[in-house]
């Protein structure tokens, strides 16, 4: 490297973001994952035996995958391939092969091929890499914010081992902006700049976990703060204030088509169930804060109303249904008081699963009996053929007789005296239960004695 290939690298590297700057250049400098990377942990354990083996790392934005995939391929002096699945297709890849060829029979250099965001890749480019994984050609490292089980094909996901990186705890995020504003070669330690405690505080929390954006809005802070003057004895400190204007506000992690989204309405439909209005409106806000879909939202409740509660308050349907509308009437930000309505009612109202609980079984009963024959007596019959050959024969009006009940037969007779739907005892459904059982007295009665209409109005077909 000549002088001015010298100069001009220390101009790029100034150039490049702060976070880039950052990135730690050995495991040794690497902060948090240490289930992964610390002493004898797997991903240290293979690096130093010079054993690393194809993966897909999964976890959060801003925790790290990038950069241990990089620390990966220069600890083993692997030849390394960074390849963004966005920007490449199955011609890439190819050509990425080729080279991992050519790396191992010119240098005897094997490749580590990282892809970033490999949930992109579609099946045909996922399968571009399947027999190299295999062959040992290239070591790939994936690296995916999606739950690989979903976004990676099986038979690739079977030749990689899943490394699950957690988010970074607020302690690591604190040493990795400490580290920033010491480092005088890549980071920001010729500035003299310090930082207030409220300030560290504030950006560690809005941070959530993500290095990148800790960086990033330090690097916007220390550009917001008035140089020291020359002599100057102490330290320039970063204020809150500034620190909140650097910030503006950051998005909550969520990602509306994968597993948060997922994960998300599974926490408040649970929390629903569970009768917890509190935790029902943390996620809820949560949700909405994050920019989900209302209507979404507003169709789960509508589902928890007649699957959760049922007939044990039968009118929690309708508070659900009138929460939809109303939000389609009143939009952002009034009608999210509706949906808040909602899903307080919808916790606190009493819990009964009978509904789901009988329609499960009547689909189990019919897929395992098939279309049973409707029984003659309450089969329809508009014609005097029908009538002469039995339709609609013996049947009982329900309304000639005491309470509006009529005991007879409703199910085929392969299926006579099977009870699919179950009340509980909870709310109004334990006047359904007693309803019930008074009119399955009265049925055992008929059986024994039989009883006649109390009034003749005329029983239509």
């Amino acid at each position: 490297m000549d002088l001015f290939d010298y100069h001009a690298r220390k101009e790029t590297d100034a150039a490049r973001p702060l976070a880039e700057r950052m990135r730690p250049r050995r495991l040794a400098e690497f902060i948090g994952q240490r289930q992964v990377v610390g002493e004898g942990a797997l991903i240290r354990h293979a690096a130093e035996a010079d054993r690393v083996f194809s993966m897909i790392l999964w976890g959060p934005p801003g925790c790290g995958k990038t950069t241990l995939a990089r620390i990966i391929a220069g600890d083993t002096q692997s030849h390394f391939v960074h390849f963004s699945a966005v920007l490449a297709g199955v011609k890439e890849i190819r050509a990425v092969i080729e080279e991992a060829r050519q790396q191992l029979r010119l240098h005897r250099r094997r490749t580590v091929l990282f892809v970033d965001e490999i949930h992109r890749f579609n099946k045909a480019q996922q399968d571009a890499f399947l027999h190299h994984v295999e062959s040992g050609l290239i070591t790939l490292i994936g690296a995916t914010t999606e739950n690989p089980s979903f976004e990676v094909i099986a038979p690739l996901l079977s030749r990689c081992r899943v490394v699950v990186l957690d988010r970074l705890t607020e302690a690591d995020i604190a040493v990795i902006v400490g580290q920033a504003l010491k480092d005088e070669e890549r980071g920001l330690g010729k500035a003299g700049l310090a930082i207030d405690a409220d300030a560290l505080a504030f950006l560690v929390r809005v941070a959530d976990g993500d290095a990148r954006a800790a960086l990033n809005s330090l690097e916007v802070a220390a550009s917001l703060t008035p140089p020291a003057a020359p002599g100057a004895p102490d330290p320039v400190r970063i204020t809150l204030a500034v620190m909140q204007q650097a910030v503006q506000k950051k998005a909550l992690v969520y990602d509306k088509a994968g597993e948060g989204h997922y994960n998300l309405i599974s926490a408040l439909h649970k929390s629903l169930r569970g009768s917890d209005p509190d935790a029902a409106l943390y996620w809820l806000a949560r949700m909405l804060d994050s920019g989900e879909d209302p209507f979404f939202i507003a169709r789960r409740m509508v589902r928890f109303a007649s699957e959760d509660i049922g007939n044990a308050d039968p009118g929690a349907l309708g508070i659900a249904m009138d929460a939809m509308e109303a939000f389609r009437f009143l939009g952002h930000p009034e009608g999210e008081l509706a949906l808040v309505q909602a899903a307080v009612y919808l916790a606190t109202a009493p819990k009964s699963n009978s509904l789901y609980a009988a329609h499960t079984r009547v689909k189990e009963v019919i897929a395992a009996t098939g279309s049973l024959p409707v029984p003659l007596h309450i089969r329809n019959a508009p014609t005097e053929l029908m009538k002469n050959i039995g339709y609609g024969r013996g049947y009982k009006y329900a309304h000639d007789f005491k309470e509006g009940y009529a005991a007879q037969d409703y199910l085929p007779d392969e299926l006579q005296g099977r009870v699919f739907y179950q009340p509980t005892d909870r709310g109004y459904e334990k006047t359904v239960k007693e309803r019930l059982q008074r009119w399955r007295q009265m049925r055992l009665s008929s059986d024994a004695g039989g009883t006649v209409p109390d009034t003749k109005r005329g029983s239509p077909d």
